[in-house]
């Protein structure tokens, strides 16, 4: 039955990959795409991976979801030129050979890997005790590979002055457009009312829990960036203005501490990004809670867009 269930689990990420890529609508296309993130989060619980299986479910099939909506919603907006450019049968006969011929070489690199297959596995469940944390998920992230992470986060900030950088000089300051007109006592209102004070619980747990279980500041920040986009689809609330100095210390917020602590390692630990034995945990924790804050600003922010109204004569601070 669990090999049925896996031989099944293949075929439908495979056949609905396809389809995506063959969409010609991009409601299609992009409705294909979230189905199939969430198809490869079951497919990562089937392999055990349950902090990328999160991962993958509100990311590649949540937040990146809405993204590609907006960015279909805004290309549709614009006038199409009369002549594009096609590629022609020769071009995407060549594109297509190309994927193939990466999928088989990805193939063939995983069945040549030794039995058992090399890892670090036994060297980070005998470090893990200093980190003080019993996922080894979150070990690594934080403890031993602090660095990839602290670069991700600094990353999303970079993604959001790109994003709001596309907005015309006029506007810079301002905020995003809202979407849509508002739907206050509609299913949309209904659900705008009941899902964030649930989801918002749900994000706190998973960041908390994070330490000990998978979750993270990853997972429980775009659970806190849906809710709140959640009720900026519904009219509840207006996305803020760029110019707010409250939602530019948001967005920096996590990455700042990390590097700040990153410093005090040299202090007091002897290495950059070290932590001191006595507050290993206690400082992780920290950091989790602005990476959560900062990463779920990020999302949203990246989502409804550069401003596109011009700043008021009293922007927010």
């Amino acid at each position: 039955m669990s090999a049925l269930l896996d031989v099944t689990l293949c075929v439908l990420v495979l056949g609905l990959a396809a389809w995506t890529a063959f969409a010609r609508d991009t409601l299609a296309a992009v409705s294909g795409f979230a189905a199939l993130g969430l198809l490869l989060a079951v497919a990562w619980v089937r392999l055990g991976a349950t902090d990328v299986a999160l991962t993958e479910a509100a990311i590649g099939g949540g937040a990146s979801g809405v993204l590609f909506l907006g960015v279909g919603a805004r290309l549709r907006a614009i006038p199409r030129p009369r002549q594009t450019a096609a590629l022609g049968q020769v071009g995407r006969g060549a594109v297509g050979t190309l994927c193939v011929a990466v999928a088989v070489a990805l193939g063939v690199l995983v069945a040549l890997l030794g039995d058992p297959a090399q890892t670090l596995a036994p060297q980070v469940a005998a470090a893990l005790p200093r980190t003080e944390l019993t996922n080894p998920v979150a070990g690594v992230l934080l403890g031993f590979r602090a660095l990839d992470t602290l670069l991700e986060a600094v990353v999303l900030v970079l993604v959001i002055l790109a994003v709001w950088s596309l907005a015309p000089d006029r506007m810079w300051g301002g905020r995003p457009r809202p979407w849509g007109a508002a739907a206050l006592d509609g299913p949309l209102g209904l659900m705008a009312r009941l899902l964030p004070p649930i989801g918002i619980v749900i994000g706190i747990h998973l960041a908390w829990v994070g330490a000990k279980a998978p979750g993270g500041a990853f997972q429980g920040g775009t659970i806190l960036a849906a809710m709140w986009l959640l009720a900026v689809m519904a009219g509840f609330v207006r996305p803020p203005a760029i110019g707010s100095t409250a939602l530019r210390l948001l967005l920096v917020a996590g990455s700042v501490l990390f590097i700040v602590v990153g410093f005090a390692g040299w202090l007091f630990a002897d290495a950059f990004l070290a932590y001191p034995p006595a507050v290993t945990k206690p400082v992780i924790l920290v950091i989790e809670a602005a990476l959560t804050a900062s990463i779920a600003a990020a999302l949203a922010m990246l989502i409804v867009g550069p401003p596109a109204d011009p700043p008021s004569a009293t922007p927010d601070r």
